[in-house]
């Protein structure tokens, strides 16, 4: 799903909001995220699930191309667990 059907079907339910503030109230959630898993935080969204940001720990790599060692610095992934609510609904489990 694109964000911009995201703003449709919230402006089909929500006709009082206009594209214009959904895709702000929008902006404003993603941002709020992203600023708290960068600040360490992890985000739970009860029934949803949890986003927790991990550590790539630096280490050598090799090209295979050319057999030549790199350094890899140290990254950052994103790891996302199920809630059970949703994982229920996906799974057509009874709740």
């Amino acid at each position: 799903m694109l964000k911009s059907e995201i703003i449709e079907k919230l402006q089909t339910k929500h006709s009082n909001l206009n594209n214009y503030d959904i895709e702000l109230i929008l902006k404003i959630f993603f941002k709020k995220i992203v600023s708290s898993l960068n600040d360490g935080n992890t985000i739970e969204i009860r029934g949803f699930g949890t986003f927790k940001k991990k550590i790539n720990k630096e280490k050598q790599v090799r090209n295979p191309k050319n057999n030549e060692i790199l350094f890899k610095k140290q990254t950052y992934k994103l790891h996302f667990k199920i809630g059970k609510t949703l994982h229920k609904k996906l799974n057509n489990l009874s709740l």
